[in-house]
């Protein structure tokens, strides 16, 4: 999410931004590579609380979602999708849903289509998506590369836009949406994430380097969708950020959203490409 022209533009405090960014990746890394379900747990912990901020935010609204059946769901999709592969992920998706239902329905009919509704986008964006990730690490002979090439790639989309934000940013993207988006920052991030995605599939997978690039060009448009799709959601809740959890960044939900946008492209295009 880059800087518009002017000002200072930022809104972040770019040092102990780095520092925390800096900190996860340590994180993802330590655990991709010691124990895998180590990560699925970091996982599991991260999306637990980009669900919660969420669920806070629907409440400040009097949108209510039942947090603890959205938190179980969403672990036992992404477990099911690491030990079971695709069929379990949509098998846990769908009996997730209809507990849902069930459970909404006992608390009362006032309210239920708005509240389903929300617990149902809850369910889908993050916790199905976030599924993915387990698809990911779950191959037998890549899988923490793969994880690896997925965060890197999407991670550079922001890294990338935020620079060229601020030094070329001028025509804005969607000013309603996101008013410091802009085109010179969505270059930026184009090319940091076709640079990234063709030199680390060629390093670590072995794949060619326009594989690479391509899933980069691909990222990065579901990249920019993830990040303009949660602003929407931050505008119509009325809130600047999901939450306050990590310094220099806002919530969870607000470094999420990139990822989880990129998720299924990504592991599509692994699958069929590498």
């Amino acid at each position: 999410m880059e800087p518009a022209a002017g000002g200072s533009r930022t809104g972040r405090n770019l040092p102990v931004a780095i520092a925390v960014g800096a900190g996860l990746g340590a994180v993802i890394i330590a655990s991709l590579y010691l124990v895998e379900w180590l990560f699925l747990a970091v996982v599991i912990a991260a999306v637990g609380i980009g669900v919660t901020e969420l669920v806070k935010s629907f409440a400040a609204r009097d949108i209510d979602v039942p947090v603890i059946p959205v938190l179980a769901g969403m672990a036992i999709m992404i477990c099911g999708a690491y030990w079971g592969g695709p069929a379990w992920l949509v098998g846990a998706f769908a009996m997730t849903v209809l507990v849902l239902m069930i459970w909404r329905m006992f608390q009362g009919t006032e309210g239920y289509v708005r509240d389903i509704s929300a617990t149902l986008l809850v369910t889908v964006y993050p916790s199905l998506l976030a599924g993915f990730v387990a698809l990911l690490l779950a191959n037998p002979d890549q899988g923490p590369d793969r994880v690896v090439v997925f965060v890197a790639t999407t991670v550079a989309s922001d890294i990338g836009g935020y620079f060229a934000g601020i030094l070329f940013g001028k025509h804005k993207m969607s000013p309603k949406i996101s008013p410091k988006k802009t085109w010179e920052g969505f270059a930026g991030s184009a090319l940091a994430c076709m640079a990234v995605g063709g030199w680390l599939v060629a390093w670590l997978l072995g794949g060619a380097v326009w594989k690479g690039v391509l899933i980069g060009a691909v990222a990065v448009v579901f990249a920019t969708l993830g990040d303009l799709v949660e602003s929407v959601i931050k505008r119509d809740l009325g809130v600047k950020d999901m939450g306050s959890v990590l310094p220099g960044h806002g919530g969870l939900m607000d470094r999420l959203d990139s990822l989880v946008a990129t998720l299924i492209p990504i592991w599509a295009l692994l699958t069929l490409l590498v």
